[in-house]
């Protein structure tokens, strides 16, 4: 079981980072013909930075179109964050001094965390226009990051594992030196669904986090009067008639 989990990780690590590399640099290639930034919006560069940073942050544009879906995005996203932060102890040793404080929070993360997704999951079902966009898929990711959410919580709460052996098979391998994995049913499922979101990430509607950067309504500036804009391969095309 432990060579199993091992070959699974070492694969879904490969495939999310050759996928988001590919992803990312897909998204950097693609032309912007057009000025198109959401207006009024900013004109400097550091202003692009601070749109695009609340927007990460705070999911302006959705606060201002969205309120509720805003307070369930919060939720899910929030708690998210601090769960992910507080799962970086496996990896490290010794631990970040900052990893450490967050650790008495990971229970309430992890609740608002799949409160959130319930929340997110539920109006798939009960808002007529949504309910008409839902594509298959849009459930399937909802459930799988419910999963990892739930069993996470299982065993915070009720089958709980050996942390320190876990840290150690992840250390392992981050280390190249398999060590043994817990066999607990609760672990293995977390761990398995975790494998499954590293490898289907890439290729799904979840990428639209670091999509986002690359959004033209939201990094170009607000300045087509003061200055003509050219996508790349227009300029170069312009330069070459020239």
């Amino acid at each position: 079981m432990t060579t199993l989990f091992a070959i699974l990780f070492y694969t879904a690590f490969a495939v999310l980072l050759a996928g988001l590399g590919f992803k990312i640099a897909q998204f950097a290639r693609t032309p912007a013909p057009l000025k198109i930034p959401t207006t009024p919006g900013p004109i400097t560069t550091p202003g692009i930075a601070f749109r695009l940073g609340r927007e990460a942050v705070l999911f302006e544009s959705l606060f201002k179109s969205n309120k509720p879906l805003w307070i369930f995005a919060i939720i899910f996203h929030f708690g998210l964050f601090v769960v992910l932060a507080r799962h970086l102890r496996y990896f490290q040793e010794p631990v970040w001094f900052w990893v450490g404080l967050v650790q008495p929070f990971g229970l309430y993360a992890g609740l608002a965390m799949v409160a959130g997704l319930g929340l997110l999951l539920l109006r798939r079902f009960v808002i007529d226009r949504v309910v008409y966009v839902t594509s298959p898929s849009d459930i399937l990711m909802l459930l799988l990051l419910l999963g990892i959410g739930i069993t996470g919580l299982g065993m915070t709460t009720l089958a709980h594992t050996d942390i320190i052996a876990v840290k150690a098979f992840f250390l392992g391998l981050m280390r190249f030196s398999i060590q043994p994995l817990p066999t607990d049913p609760a672990l293995l499922v977390h761990l398995a669904l975790v494998a499954v979101l590293m490898i289907v990430f890439p290729f799904s509607k979840l990428l639209h986090a670091p999509g986002l950067f690359f959004s033209p309504t939201r990094n170009q500036k607000d300045d087509p009067r003061e200055r003509r804009h050219l996508s790349d391969w227009a300029a170069k095309l312009e330069a070459g008639r020239n």
